[in-house]
């Protein structure tokens, strides 16, 4: 048997994607902040698959967390042929309204975890006759978002690695590859704090994260570069090339600003900020 490993598995793509590979007879090594998210998706994949299943309650931008997980992942490395870097999450804000520490760890789960994990699993998968690394992106990668500006340039980061990393690796039994989803039914825009009527815009073009994991794991055995779920998340990704970046800018301003909040107005609950996010 192999393994993959998958982080941010807890729920939304990176279950799917868990879900997905286990449906290809691949024991999993899955690891999330949410340790009730990961016993959720442990059932959920127990009662279907007859993978092995072993999980790792890790919040990834921890100082530790590299040694931790790579501790806890190194008696299989020898069976360790997958690899999936899906961890992460975005606040929707003005830039000076936001806490800098909530956004500096976008950064160090979006971008340092990513290039760590992969540092760290690169040597790990050269050593089969053939493996896979995958991260994980957004459409938001092709293109400045303001109020969501930190966790659209996370994204352009992961899009300039990834491709780097797989050329360097072209001709080495690793295969890298990057999925780029576009709105998807988890739990991602209300861990962004998101306004309602953000996230009705999104709702019309949100896709199932089962569905996008199914695409994910097609895509990384056929040794794609890009994997863009659905058709209207690839013209969200061709689109920024044809017009101007101005214009780009102001569109995703009008999608992501902020409401004004009325005073006295009556307001929701407060958001769960416990829930992780795995776009």
């Amino acid at each position: 048997m192999s393994y993959a490993l998958v982080t941010g598995s807890g729920s939304g793509i990176g279950r799917g994607i868990a879900k997905e590979l286990a449906r290809l007879d691949f024991d999993l090594l899955l690891v999330d902040v949410n340790e009730a998210g990961l016993a959720e998706t442990k059932k959920e994949i127990e009662l279907k698959y007859d993978s092995l299943i072993y999980t790792l309650p890790l919040d990834l931008s921890s100082p530790d967390a590299l040694t931790t997980l790579t501790s806890w992942t190194s008696i299989w490395h020898d069976e360790l042929q997958v690899v999936v870097n899906n961890a992460g999450f975005g606040l929707n804000g003005a830039f000076e309204q936001l806490e800098l520490s909530e956004q500096l760890n976008i950064i160090d789960v979006n971008i340092k975890a990513q290039v760590s994990l992969s540092h760290a699993y690169v040597p790990v998968l050269k050593k089969r006759t053939q493996a896979f690394l995958l991260n994980v992106g957004s459409t938001t990668c092709y293109q400045s978002i303001p109020y969501l500006n930190i966790y659209a340039a996370s994204k352009a980061f992961v899009y300039s690695f990834t491709r780097a990393l797989r050329f360097e690796l072209r001709n080495s039994p690793v295969s890298v590859s990057l999925l780029i989803p576009g709105s998807t039914d988890t739990n991602f825009v209300y861990r962004a704090r998101m306004s309602a009527a953000t996230i009705k815009t999104a709702e019309r073009f949100n896709m199932s994260p089962d569905v996008v994991g199914k695409i994910a794991v097609r895509g990384l055995f056929r040794g794609k570069a890009e994997i863009i779920p659905g058709f209207t998340n690839k013209l969200h990704a061709f689109f920024p090339r044809f017009v101007s970046r101005s214009f780009t800018e102001k569109l995703g301003a009008n999608i992501y600003k902020p409401e004004v909040k009325k005073q006295n107005a009556v307001t929701q609950p407060p958001v769960n900020l416990a829930v992780p996010v795995v776009e």
